[in-house]
């Protein structure tokens, strides 16, 4: 079983229309769902920094060539300097 606990964060009074706003939409009027739901969200927008920061290191080190499928399966068929 799963048990909760309770975390408390400060809105100022000029962002409470819009916390009251979100919510409703995206929390169905529950503050706690609509925080479970932006903090997927979040995580989901994180992974794809990381991945788009991943993918320009890969460009970088292939002086910016884009590989097609077949040449990306020709290196990781390729054998290695220890094989």
């Amino acid at each position: 079983m799963r048990t909760s606990q309770t975390v408390g964060f400060a809105v100022g009074p000029e962002m409470r229309p819009a916390l009251d706003e979100v919510v409703e939409h995206f929390g169905h009027g529950n503050r706690s769902e609509f925080l479970r739901v932006a903090v997927r969200e979040y995580q989901a927008r994180l992974r794809v920094e990381r991945l788009h920061g991943l993918r320009a290191e890969a460009r970088a080190e292939r002086g910016g060539k884009v590989l097609s499928a077949p040449e990306v399966m020709e290196l990781i068929n390729a054998p290695t300097a220890s094989e």
